[in-house]
This record gives structure tokens, C-alpha cells and sequence, in this order.
């Protein structure tokens, strides 16, 4: 990638960066409308694994 990026450019980027950040928002807010069960399980497992590293 070019280090000397128009403005132009520079602000095109920064708009498709936008719109993917803000649909990978909306598909995670679906996955937890269609599937909350699975959603509940995921957080605690990401919650066990977290208690794992924790030092007593």
C-alpha cells in the first residue's frame, strides 16, 4: 500500500471501514436475536476461560 494517499482516497477508506464496522455490528445483533441460547452459551464460555487465567 502507498504510504502518500490522497484525501480523497484517505476519506473513501475510512467510509468502507465505517459501513463494514457498523454490518458487523448489526450481523452480531442478529446472531443474538436467532440464536440466544447459543449466544448465553458463548459468553460463559468466554467467561470460564477468563476465570481460568485469573490468579487466586
Amino acid at each position: 500500500m502507498d504510504d502518500r494517499m490522497s484525501p480523497e482516497e484517505v476519506r473513501d477508506r475510512l467510509r468502507r471501514r465505517a459501513v463494514f464496522l457498523r454490518e458487523l455490528a448489526e450481523a452480531r445483533e442478529l446472531r443474538k436475536r436467532v440464536s440466544p441460547r447459543r449466544w448465553r452459551q458463548e459468553r460463559t464460555r468466554a467467561a470460564m476461560r477468563m476465570r481460568t487465567f485469573r490468579a487466586n
